[in-house]
């Protein structure tokens, strides 16, 4: 993401970003009956289930496989292109204005002139704000998308653990403090299937 202050075209941001779902791994921690982060092929055997007490979970599988995940991605993907629109059309005011001023420039005399490039230099600066506030819009609409998803997720972890007796559910992902676990502790695809069912 770039500084809120600064004047960058949300396009930058949103190929940058690549479509910001995998900001989700920003969730990454370890969470008492909480969410969690894992492997590419979730999987927990029932063997495990009456002996261990300790589960892993994978927020970044679960936000590209779960039905709410889908639409958590979808939804911030219509969002920052409805942001883009409106850059595009000031972008292409601007473009009209430099190429006017341009055209006209060496026939105008020096006061018209001035007056030409102070009114291009104000919409440049209108426009440069326009793109940071979109900017930040779409930061606190990222935010509030994965926090819902976020707490949908610690919600499905919790019945799931209390239903196998897990006293502790870990996260595992590239920025977790979590670096190995047996497969059989993996409880994502569980947890999909019941985020899956409460999804309409």
């Amino acid at each position: 993401m770039h500084r809120m202050g600064a004047a960058v075209p949300l396009k930058t941001m949103v190929f940058r970003t690549g479509l910001i779902a995998w900001w989700v791994l920003g969730l990454c921690g370890v969470i008492l009956l909480g969410g969690g982060c894992v492997s590419s092929s979730p999987t927990r055997g029932k063997e495990s289930s009456s002996t261990i007490s300790i589960g892993v979970v994978d927020t970044k599988w679960l936000l590209a496989e779960s039905k709410l995940g889908k639409q958590v991605t979808e939804s911030l993907t219509q969002f920052m292109k409805d942001r883009q629109a409106l850059i595009e059309l000031e972008q292409k005011e601007l473009r009209g204005l430099e190429s006017e001023l341009l055209r006209q420039g060496s026939v105008l005399n020096p006061s018209a002139k001035q007056q030409r490039e102070e009114r291009f230099r104000r919409r440049m600066v209108e426009y440069q704000e326009k793109v940071a506030n979109l900017n930040l819009e779409v930061q606190k609409k990222q935010a509030e998308l994965f926090g819902e998803f976020r707490s949908s997720v610690d919600t499905v972890v919790a019945k799931v653990a209390q239903r196998h007796g897990l006293v502790l559910v870990l996260e595992k992902g590239e920025n977790s403090p979590t670096r190995y676990h047996q497969p059989s502790l993996n409880i994502s695809k569980e947890v999909l299937e019941e985020m899956d069912r409460e999804v309409q």
